[in-house]
């Protein structure tokens, strides 16, 4: 059975995946900033992850990003399948076709920005992820709840103790990932509690990281899909991925072929 996760030598592309409910202008804003600050050859495709929830005007947004950019960076509506925003990125992950693939939010709390400083630590790092951290010096928080600021602070800092290692942000949703690894983990969570798993699975496979500060500031427009108590099922996910073996954490059909 095979234990080791597939290697990627270079950055070609990237996927940047996008699951929308009921953002609009920060959709577009987001689109237009990353296609405005990238090369386009560095630009694989955008998924838009739709669902039987996400509303008719945001729909009509990503439509009309389609038909706004074809002919300079492929745009594609994805109907998901799989429950929840997990479920979302789980299957955008799956239908990704550049080396790379970027897991992000589509309401601006993941400043777009970033996507050019991710580009080069990919290029750099091919086989590393990426990942945005708002606790290092150069990225930060704007309009975040205090009570939810030291609850995190104290969330990173445990998980790190417990992981043994020293990664400071190990819950915000932004990364860069090598799209071969990403497709040959096994993922289990469905809900917010993916994200963190983003991070563990790999963590436990022996992967390296690097941080890129990245600031944070709340959403102007939607509401949030994940309640205050609903980060205290990370620590179900992180005592879970702790103890799993290398064998379980990769798709058995993967491993087996």
């Amino acid at each position: 059975m095979r234990t080791e996760y597939p290697k990627t030598e270079k950055f070609t592309n990237v996927t940047i995946l996008l699951p929308a409910m009921d953002e609009t202008y920060s959709l577009a804003e987001t689109v237009e900033t990353i296609i405005n600050t990238c090369s386009r050859y560095d630009l694989a495709e955008f998924i838009l992850l739709l669902c039987d929830r996400t509303t008719a005007e945001s729909r009509r947004t990503a439509e009309k990003l389609v038909t706004m950019y074809a002919g300079v960076v492929p745009i594609y509506i994805h109907e998901q399948t799989l429950p929840f925003v997990g479920g979302a990125i789980r299957e955008g992950i799956d239908l990704a076709r550049g080396s790379h693939v970027v897991m992000m939010s589509s309401d601006l709390e993941t400043d777009p920005n970033v996507i050019q400083k991710f580009i080069r630590g990919a290029k750099k790092y091919p086989d590393r992820i990426i990942t945005a951290t708002r606790w290092r010096k150069g990225g930060g928080f704007e309009k975040y709840n205090k009570i939810k600021l030291i609850c995190n602070l104290i969330f990173e800092r445990s998980i790190g103790l417990f992981y043994g290692v020293g990664l400071s942000d190990l819950t915000y949703a932004y990364r860069i990932f090598p799209t071969a690894l990403m497709q040959s983990i096994a993922w289990e969570e469905l809900k917010h509690p993916f994200f963190l798993e983003t991070a563990l699975k790999p963590l436990r496979l022996g992967v390296r990281f690097v941080e890129t500060p990245a600031h944070w500031a709340a959403r102007t427009e939607g509401e949030s899909q994940n309640s205050f108590f609903a980060n205290f099922k990370y620590f179900k996910t992180a005592f879970h991925n702790r103890f799993l073996k290398a064998e379980d954490i990769l798709k058995k059909k993967e491993a087996d072929g």
